[in-house]
């Protein structure tokens, strides 16, 4: 303030797709703090399914909202349980997953927000994350910054493995 200073603090964020039982996380993207949310969603999904993780089930907020979104998750064999925004038309140009999944929101809402609900775990792991390692970054350059929060991210999983593996003894 008293030199006229201005201190400008670029973020980066972390997109994830996560296991609901095991909170395991396993898709990462991270970016540019002030990137669009949907366009990370496709390349998670992608990268679940080939990592070998059975998909039955996606459930996401309204940021990821879209034809392609859910299309994908019926490409890799999962039910998208996205919610539709308000201004949403069951016109689907194409996309047979979108107006199926139109239909089920606009007539069965109940059981729909049930599966929708299945979402929080996701800020459950983000809330897990932070508490073991803290959501402050220690590094000073973007590349580092970016390896330290995956190292987090491997490490979260290392965690929840292990407690897995005790548990099951």
């Amino acid at each position: 303030m008293k030199h006229n200073l201005i201190k400008k603090h670029n973020w980066i964020k972390c997109h994830i797709m996560t296991g609901v039982k095991t909170n395991i996380i396993t898709a990462v993207e991270v970016n540019e703090g002030y990137s669009s949310d949907s366009q990370q969603f496709i390349p998670l999904v992608k990268m679940t399914s080939e990592n070998g993780f059975n998909i039955s089930e996606v459930s996401a907020d309204l940021a990821y909202s879209s034809r392609d979104n859910l299309t994908k998750v019926r490409e890799v064999g999962g039910i998208p349980f996205i919610p539709f925004k308000r201004n949403a038309v069951k016109s689907s140009v194409g996309s047979i997953a979108w107006k199926k999944m139109y239909h089920y929101f606009m007539l069965n809402r109940e059981d729909f927000m049930a599966h929708y609900h299945k979402r929080s775990n996701v800020e459950s792991t983000f809330f897990m994350l932070k508490a073991k390692f803290s959501d402050m970054l220690k590094s000073k350059t973007k590349t580092a910054q970016i390896n330290e929060l995956l190292l987090k991210v491997l490490c979260h999983n290392i965690v929840v493995v292990n407690n897995e593996t005790n548990q099951s003894f």
